[in-house]
């Protein structure tokens, strides 16, 4: 059995616990190591904002709430 296909968002939130677990970091970074383009980028920062897994802070630096942790952490 295979398992399913990871869509943008959850493969977005994997990337930020990659690259920052608990700290900062900025939006396009984790969007150009996933070769998202801007406006792709800030529509899944819109939507794992909206559902609790990331927090923004100023125009760019995003950072994963302890439930996008939670959530990565079950997942992985």
């Amino acid at each position: 059995m295979s398992e399913r296909k990871k869509s943008k968002e959850e493969l977005y939130l994997k990337k930020i616990y990659e690259l920052a677990k608990e700290d900062e970091i900025d939006r396009y970074k984790v969007g150009r190591a996933l070769s998202e383009h801007t406006r792709s980028v800030n529509n899944i920062v819109q939507l794992l904002a909206k559902n609790g897994f990331i927090k923004k802070n100023g125009d760019t630096l995003i950072r994963l709430t302890p439930s996008g942790i939670r959530y990565l952490e079950m997942s992985l």
